[in-house]
């Protein structure tokens, strides 16, 4: 079973107790994070699509560590005119481990459970 989920503008294949690098969030390392925009489930037949996003659905996480990726070069140059820019840079991101994907009926199981319990 696997999802797709949008966070940073951009969407992601999701899977328990895989990594994901994603745009840098807000929290620090062991830090709980929930992804409650899912756009599909895929879990065979029982496969969902979203309208835009799938309604109760969502992914969880944490923080596994903040970092930076590796190192672009920006380079400048107009012919002729001798201008030359030569610049860096390092996009942070954020590792997170994922560790269940929840659909709405999961959802609804888990709290019937714990108001009997």
């Amino acid at each position: 079973m696997f999802a797709i989920v949008e966070t940073g503008g951009k969407q992601y294949q999701v899977e328990e107790g895989r990594y994901l690098d994603v745009e840098l969030l807000e929290g620090e390392a062991n830090a709980k994070v929930v992804f409650d925009k899912v756009v599909m489930i895929v879990n065979g037949k029982k496969s969902k699509v979203g309208q835009p996003y799938v309604a109760g659905a969502s992914a969880e996480g944490t923080i596994v560590k903040h970092d930076k990726a590796k190192k672009i070069i920006v380079y400048k140059q107009r012919p002729k005119k001798g201008y030359r820019k030569k610049q860096g840079h390092r996009q942070g991101f954020t590792r997170v481990m994922i560790s269940k994907i929840r659909t709405s009926a999961q959802k609804k199981a888990e709290s019937t459970e714990t108001a009997e319990a």
